[in-house]
């Protein structure tokens, strides 16, 4: 206490010492009071030194609002103005502090580490989710003392892994100078609006532009790779063996291109609901490329110390999904492979799962398993899938986040529709519908409603009540979903959740009517089903109900349309490792067994050029090993 009140003393010294010198205008600049600051306050007691100061303003403040003359008033006023540039100053002083624990810490936190997890302890560091992050000039900060460190390590290896890291922040930031103004360049360039991670001769996107613009090694060849729809293992037979330096680097530029991507579609003002749609493609197109990453460096030889780095990439995976999941339009009803090809992905979510095992049950975890169960889901990995979801349930409940519990008693039901157990599918919907109107969760409701009608159609035709009226309540449901979905609102933080479930209630009605044969009405439902799954990007939603349209199109004999639609379905789905591929490529076989090689060739090549606007060239092309694929596995 003795010594408390002793620093008291000095620091109120020192505040009257810095107002006189002001007064008597001998500070000629802020910098002097800084250096005063620097000089005067020993570190660990700024919070006796702002307590001082906060004592000398007030009685400041008094002197100004109950002044005794106006002489003593305007002197006062100078005082206050003294001690506010003694404020400002002391503000930045601790800002400056703070990096420089923040600095000195990192690098306590990586020099310490073990040797194969100093590639991860430096992820750690530079993670988005950090309160708060490390800026850039912070980041270049960090390289400076990590090369000082490596000249003095006594170890060789220890010197070479921290000079490589300190290297690998230099490149990475330089390269990413040299990228930034190209940033969002190229969808000008195109002339479109969206971000293009396909690589279809169409739609290119970002990588050839920043593949060409960028000079180190490893990002110019994946970036070119990513441009040209490469698999990540073709990628990785042409690479040599990489230093660490190079995965640092492209940690850097990855993280800085990504996050400056969101940044920039979060602020799209005059088009919100386009941002946040272009913004989770983003989210997971980075997710994606890092757990592919991981898995070529489990598989090949293109690194020195593989395992170290596999690990670090699928700690930058997990990073990205947990920021995702901090954000309002983390989509509910969604899966990962949203607005982009599945021809390099449908392995992903093997790997994609693993970085969660190392996370607490936090709601960010709940939800990023809402996700990817989803997406197990369409894969038909029904089992996973219901793993995924119960334990998202759980933890959601334990979070208290209502909205996660419901989506995931929705999915569960779409789940057991799947596996042919309507009466529990029936169940979870019916508690995700009272749990969404208890909650006001206007989305969940509309989700619930399309489920229950969508389980007791499939229910009905299970028990074979051929009476209409059966069917008529269950699509009852069906309608009602639609209508709230129509009323809702295109919010930002909504609108991508809304396009997705519109496309499933289109959908669900869609099938509904073919289940009942009226093919008429489920075509006009499937057909909107099939542009609102093309506007959320859900590649599944698409492949479904352009499946059931070519189902529905073969009992009106349309057999243009037919091959149409049962081609694309098949392709989609096929690309994104969904098994239901089979059911229009079935449909594209019988057709073909009915018209005979010829007849289906000439209908086919018919239908080309609409095909290609789709799926491009090397899609068309595909369709006949499809379907020889098809016919080879019956």
């Amino acid at each position: 206490m003795s010594n408390e009140m002793g620093l008291s003393d000095r620091y109120f010294e020192l505040i009257d010492d810095i107002v006189k010198t002001t007064l008597k205008g001998k500070i000629r600049s802020k910098s002097q009071v800084y250096q005063m600051l620097v000089k005067g306050v020993t570190v660990g007691t700024g919070e006796i030194f702002e307590r001082c100061l906060d004592q000398r303003f007030d009685m400041t403040q008094a002197e100004v609002d109950n002044p005794k003359s106006e002489l003593k008033q305007a002197k006062a006023i100078r005082k206050l103005r003294a001690l506010n540039t003694i404020r400002g100053e002391w503000e930045q002083w601790q800002e400056e502090n703070r990096v420089s624990e923040t600095i000195t810490s990192a690098i306590q936190f990586i020099t310490t580490a073990e040797p194969a997890e100093r590639f991860t302890a430096l992820l750690r560091v530079i993670d988005p989710n950090q309160q708060p992050p490390l800026t850039l000039q912070q980041l270049g900060s960090l390289a400076k003392p990590l090369k000082q460190q490596a000249q003095q390590a006594s170890e060789s290896d220890t010197a070479k892994d921290l000079g490589q890291l300190a290297a690998g922040i230099t490149a990475g930031l330089a390269s990413w100078q040299r990228l930034e103004d190209y940033l969002v360049s190229w969808i000008y360039d195109q002339s479109r609006g969206s971000l293009g991670f396909e690589g279809t001769p169409e739609q290119r996107g970002p990588w050839g532009l920043w593949g060409k613009k960028v000079n180190s090694p490893l990002p110019q060849s994946l970036f070119e790779s990513l441009a040209l729809n490469q698999s990540f293992h073709e990628w990785a037979d042409t690479q040599p063996s990489l230093e660490l330096e190079a995965w640092v680097e492209l940690a850097v530029i990855l993280q800085c291109l990504q996050r400056g991507l969101v940044n920039w579609f979060d602020k799209m003002v005059y088009d919100s609901k386009m941002g946040a749609k272009l913004s989770i493609s983003t989210f997971i197109v980075f997710a994606v490329i890092w757990s592919r990453l991981a898995n070529v460096l489990n598989q090949t030889a293109i690194s020195s110390n593989g395992n170290a780095i596999a690990n670090g990439c699928f700690q930058v995976c997990l990073q990205i999904l947990r920021t995702f999941a901090q954000r309002d339009y983390f989509p509910l009803y969604g899966g990962v492979f949203a607005n982009f090809s599945g021809n390099y992905l449908q392995d992903a979510l093997n790997y994609l799962d693993e970085p969660l095992r190392q996370v607490d049950r936090t709601e960010e975890k709940a939800r990023i398993l809402t996700l990817l169960g989803y997406s197990l889901w369409s894969q038909g990995a029904y089992d996973r899938a219901n793993n995924f979801h119960q334990q998202a349930l759980e933890i959601a409940r334990e979070a208290g986040d209502r909205l996660c519990e419901i989506a995931n008693f929705n999915h569960l039901s779409r789940i057991c529709v799947a596996q042919e157990n309507y009466a529990d599918a029936i169940n979870y919907s019916q508690r995700a519908l009272i749990l969404a109107r208890q909650a006001g969760d206007r989305l969940g409701e509309a989700n619930a409603l399309v489920n229950f009608g969508y389980s007791e159609v499939f229910q009905a035709q299970d028990s074979q009540q051929a009476e209409l009226e059966v069917y008529e309540s269950a699509i009852n449901y069906l309608e009602q979903g639609r209508l709230l979905l129509e009323r809702l609102g295109d919010s930002p933080a909504g609108s991508y959740g809304v396009g997705q479930s519109k496309a499933l209630c289109f959908s669900s009605l869609g099938i509904a009517h073919v289940v009942v044969e009226q093919y008429q009405k489920a075509i006009a439902f499937l057909e909107q089903g099939w542009q609102a799954a093309q506007f959320s990007g859900d590649l599944y939603l698409q492949g479904v109900n352009l499946a059931y349209l070519a189902q529905a199109c073969y009992s009106q004999q349309d057999w243009q349309k037919v091959i149409y639609t049962a081609s694309l379905g098949a392709y989609l789905l096929e690309q994104i490792g969904s098994e239901d591929w089979r059911k229009p490529a079935g449909l594209l076989s019988i057709l073909q067994g009915q018209m005979g090689q010829d007849g289906f060739q000439t209908l086919l090549a018919q239908q080309r050029s609409k095909i290609i606007a789709v799926i491009g060239v090397d899609g068309y092309d595909y369709i006949p090993e499809l379907l020889a694929k098809y016919l080879d596995s019956i």
